[in-house]
């Protein structure tokens, strides 16, 4: 798939009327593509924004409606009134989808993202066709115990002379590109914003019973293996043997950072479940 002529990005806020609990919530939202075309709602991972995206919405936006939110306390988006968990996060973002009108989608979701759409199929399986699973972890009893071991990975407090900012950028260092610190700059740039809510993500996922939901996934879906991530090449067969419906995709040079890295191997991969005849 050569690069596209550049299509542009439609970018707004959203205001959630219904459930009550999130009427007010201000979502953020950029969207590439015609209105009437076939919606996919892509979700990135903590503490990333929509921008994780950025290069993928004009590649997919040329046959598809590709919405990429803000996830709720993320980017420009307002965060959860309450505690932020997998299940809230995935009800404000239906919620979002009733505000636009759409009643069923695709989903795309990378790291955080690819839990939440797991939780949107599970629990509205109805407004869910299509799903990609992008470094997805497995999250279950093991890695619930391993990650409460874990020290935070991304938590730095401020420091008067700003070490804490060389501090974030090392300990993201080695699971990006050498040769692209841009990619690294995108992730210093969104984590900075969400101040105190840094580790929100990585909280949610690592207490969220995801074995509990994977039995009521039974749309298709296509897991992408990123082969050089290590926190989530080695759940990709794992999580495709538990899914009444899937398959493996191996992007053997995909990092952390797989849609923003390598956005035409995304995209290409995206479109393969999405829109196999095109």
């Amino acid at each position: 798939m050569d690069d596209p002529t550049p299509l542009p990005i439609r970018r707004r806020f959203t205001e959630l009327a219904a459930p009550a609990a999130l009427r007010g919530l201000q979502l953020h939202h950029a969207e590439c593509g015609a209105a009437g075309a076939p919606p996919v709602l892509l979700l990135h991972q903590t503490p990333r924004s929509w921008a994780e995206y950025r290069a993928v919405l004009p590649r997919l936006g040329a046959s598809l409606r590709a919405i990429a939110p803000d996830t709720p306390g993320f980017g420009d988006s307002d965060p959860l009134p309450g505690e932020a968990t997998i299940e809230g996060w995935a009800a404000a973002l239906v919620a979002l989808l009733d505000a636009l009108g759409l009643e069923r989608v695709d989903l795309v979701g990378h790291h955080t993202g690819g839990v939440i759409a797991v939780e949107i199929a599970a629990g509205w399986p109805h407004r869910v066709g299509r799903i990609v699973l992008s470094s997805t972890p497995l999250v279950d009893a093991g890695l619930r115990a391993e990650r409460a071991r874990r020290p935070p990975i991304d938590e730095v407090l401020p420091q008067p002379d700003g070490s804490h900012l060389a501090a974030l950028w090392q300990r993201r260092q080695g699971f990006y590109p050498r040769d692209r610190p841009d990619l690294l700059h995108a992730f210093v740039l969104d984590a900075l914003k969400v101040g105190d809510r840094l580790e929100q993500g990585h909280r949610a996922v690592a207490s969220y019973r995801m074995e509990d939901r994977l039995d009521r996934v039974t749309q298709p879906v296509l897991v992408l293996r990123a082969g050089a991530d290590p926190f989530a090449a080695p759940h990709a067969h794992g999580l495709a043997a538990r899914l009444a419906d899937a398959r493996v995709h191996e992007i053997p040079d995909g990092m952390v950072p797989l849609p923003d890295q390598l956005p035409q191997a995304f995209a290409h991969a995206v479109l393969r479940i999405l829109r196999p005849c095109s």
